[in-house]
């Protein structure tokens, strides 16, 4: 599942260092030429891939990247120092395009990949590189360049990491909204999410992942019943399936869990019918709305026996949070673990991949 999470920020590259005009006079030395030093390079601006950042949002509040300016040059041959250069680090699959006329730039699709956003100014020229047989005291010099300067949308196609499964009115909206910033139509009415919401759960400063409300399946969906068959493809490049179950009935006369287990099971169903390996996807069961039954452990120990289920389950109420912050904090640590793998792996594939010296192991005990 993806979504276009974009930013805009201007890049302004420094200015080059003027070029200085001197002559050298030292005693015994009286017409000793010109010795003025060229400026140095202005600050340029590059972009660069990163695998290991997953989201613009930091550059929503850093909209204005600045390079600084290079030294002036100086007398006795001294050349002005170039200003250091900034790199900005952007997700792998970010594309980058003018703001002004919507034209593509780059598009960074792999990681480490580098472009230059604005390149710096070259410094000037200083008054030694114009001496000549009939120019021995020339005092012309250059000034330095600018630097490019533009302004830049930034555009990421995310991929979700974790999609919400469930029947419509399981309460899927009422989690993303909980635990992360998307702001999905929630009612105290049955409905259906017409499109699919994505949110950004920030569980650290440095650690998120992307969560997806798919729109509740129905029985039928993979045969085009209802609106999840349009969308049921998109789950298929998640990494992980919440199985959202809502534990509670309006009608007394109906038993929660026995319904719980009757949804599940058709949900179960469909994604079979639809495709293998989207059923073989990893899963977790989340029973909601506990804050609406008596003894919540007695429903899961349940509805776990009904379904014979042995994996990952955990019981939230996403209307008042009890339970989110654990299952948020679940995920992104089975999430890292899923990403340090993949990029060894690719590593391997790229032939990168150094293995760790088991000497340098500082978690292992001083028995082993």
């Amino acid at each position: 599942m993806k979504f276009v999470d974009e930013a805009t920020i201007e890049v302004i590259a420094g200015k080059g260092g003027n070029g200085a005009a001197s002559f050298r006079r030292e005693k015994f030395i009286p017409k000793g030429g010109p010795d003025g030093g060229d400026g140095g390079r202005g600050g340029s601006i590059y972009a660069i891939a990163d695998r290991n950042i997953n989201t613009l949002i930091d550059f929503r509040y850093a909209r204005l990247h600045r390079g600084k300016n290079g030294e002036n040059g100086r007398g006795s041959d001294q050349y002005g120092a170039a200003a250091p250069d900034i790199t900005l680090r952007v997700p792998v699959g970010t594309t980058i395009l003018d703001a002004e006329t919507g034209e593509q730039l780059f598009d960074l699709d792999r990681h480490n990949e580098k472009v230059t956003l604005a390149a710096g100014g070259a410094g000037g020229l200083g008054n030694l590189h114009f001496k000549s047989s009939t120019n021995r005291a020339p005092r012309q010099t250059t000034p330095g360049q600018e630097g490019e300067q533009r302004k830049l949308r930034l555009e990421l196609k995310v991929l979700a990491d974790v999609g919400l499964l469930g029947m419509p009115n399981a309460g899927k909206s009422t989690l993303i909204s909980k635990v992360s910033n998307a702001k999905p139509k929630i009612a105290d009415y049955p409905f259906t999410t017409l499109h699919p919401n994505l949110g950004v759960v920030r569980t650290s400063p440095s650690h998120s992942f992307v969560i997806a409300d798919i729109p509740g399946l129905i029985e039928g969906a993979s045969e085009g019943a209802g609106l999840g068959h349009l969308f049921l493809r998109h789950l298929s490049r998640t990494r992980v399936l919440l199985h959202i179950l809502d534990v509670s009935s309006a009608d007394p006369d109906v038993d929660p869990v026995e319904q719980a287990v009757a949804d599940a099971k058709a949900i179960v169903e469909e994604l079979r019918l639809y495709d293998a390996d989207l059923y073989e996807k990893p899963r977790w069961l989340v029973l909601n709305k506990l804050d609406m039954v008596n003894d919540p452990q007695d429903v899961q120990k349940r509805i776990c026996a009904a379904l014979d289920w042995t994996g990952p389950v955990f019981t939230i109420s996403a209307l008042t949070g009890e339970g989110t912050q654990d299952l948020t904090w679940h995920l992104q640590e089975w999430l890292d673990a899923e990403r340090q793998q993949a990029n060894i792996e690719q590593d391997k594939a790229d032939g990168s991949y150094v293995a760790e010296d088991p000497r340098f192991d500082d978690t292992r005990s001083d028995a082993e």
